[in-house]
């Protein structure tokens, strides 16, 4: 007798937050748990931001903008779990964490023309499912529907520690104050903008990330994303 193995669906999981809460950690080991796709949402607004930063573009000129967005070519591959970012087939990945091109990107992404040239390329990506999703909107707005999703946040003292360490581990230097009054600037701006500001999506699940680790906000989400799996099975 055969027994027919009911394919697993493959979902679609969003990790919403400011930065600093550990979304990307998190993202990829969580993806490497499922085999699924990584999507770093914020690193294709970086992309643009780089292009915008190295043209000299002033981040409030809309037609400017979107004549950038119109000849500007985005792609990313998956390599070892972790996402390779090219602009016009120039790979950027290691050069778009600077402080500065977080700064434009944040900027750039409230100009309308810009999320929408970026936000049809971050729903192919996920158009087959098996994908963990992070940014700043991707439960909101990018995938309104996905199966699971969540919202990360942490103290501003927490955030502003975690990224200076990221900043010392990719060979920059840069001062905590400093990070921590960027970071305020950028909470700021997300969440005030009128289109898809930075707050958590409905229906997701909020986690306080302050005196976690890593491993511990994997584990607790995975307890969810497994029970979501086994609701899809009885299906």
């Amino acid at each position: 007798m055969t027994h027919h193995k009911r394919t697993e669906k493959a979902l679609v999981i969003t990790i919403d937050g400011p930065g600093g809460a550990g979304k990307s950690t998190v993202s990829r080991r969580i993806a490497e748990r499922l085999s699924y796709t990584c999507l770093d949402t914020g690193a294709l607004y970086r992309a643009l931001a780089y292009k915008v930063l190295q043209r000299g573009i002033p981040s409030g000129d809309v037609t400017l903008l979107a004549d950038l967005c119109a000849e500007t070519d985005i792609s990313f591959e998956m390599q070892g779990g972790a996402m390779t970012l090219f602009v016009d087939g120039e790979d950027v990945t290691g050069k778009i964490r600077t402080e500065e091109v977080g700064a434009c990107a944040s900027a750039i992404s409230a100009v309308p023309v810009v999320r929408a040239a970026l936000l049809s390329l971050q729903r192919e990506a996920a158009r087959r499912g098996g994908i963990v999703a992070e940014g700043r909107d991707v439960g909101t707005v990018v995938f309104p529907d996905a199966d699971v999703k969540f919202y990360l946040d942490a103290s501003p003292g927490t955030r502003a520690v975690r990224r200076h360490r990221e900043l010392l581990v990719r060979g920059m230097t840069a001062d905590p104050a400093q990070i921590e009054k960027n970071l305020a600037e950028r909470d700021r701006q997300d969440s005030k903008r009128d289109i898809a500001p930075l707050k958590p999506p409905e229906g997701s699940i909020i986690i306080d990330t302050t005196g976690m680790d890593i491993d511990m906000v994997v584990h607790e989400m995975m307890k969810v994303i497994r029970r979501s799996m086994a609701s899809e099975r009885n299906q």
